[in-house]
């Protein structure tokens, strides 16, 4: 049973900082290319960051690029995102993303990220 532990999401002022986590059990997860999306209510899931399983390359959306980075711990299974210079437009549900060689997608539960003053 494949299961994902998110956190770190809150409240913060726009400029502030937050770091989000998620933990996966249930699969082999250095084995997974891991990313990052984000929804606003009644919008399309979109697209954040990606680190992929070999050699941890990154790759970032350009409305976040520069302000937060995407890393991975392979022998604590958790993935991050380190968000930095957050601005309101940040405000949205974070969802954890785990895919693999095949194709195959699991989510995570997601964690609510809101930036106001």
């Amino acid at each position: 049973q494949v299961q994902f532990v998110e956190s770190g999401g809150g409240l913060v002022e726009p400029g502030g900082s937050l770091r989000l986590s998620c933990t996966v059990s249930g699969l082999f997860f250095s084995s997974y290319a891991m990313s990052w999306y984000r929804q606003v209510r009644g919008k399309e899931r979109e697209w954040v960051a990606q680190i992929t399983r070999g050699d941890g390359s990154t790759k970032y959306a350009d409305s976040v690029k520069g302000r937060f980075t995407i890393s991975r711990d392979n022998a604590k299974k958790t993935v991050f995102l380190q968000m930095n210079s957050l601005k309101a437009e940040d405000t949205a549900v974070y969802y954890c993303n785990a895919e693999s060689r095949s194709g195959s997608r699991w989510w995570g539960q997601g964690t609510q990220v809101t930036v106001s003053s």
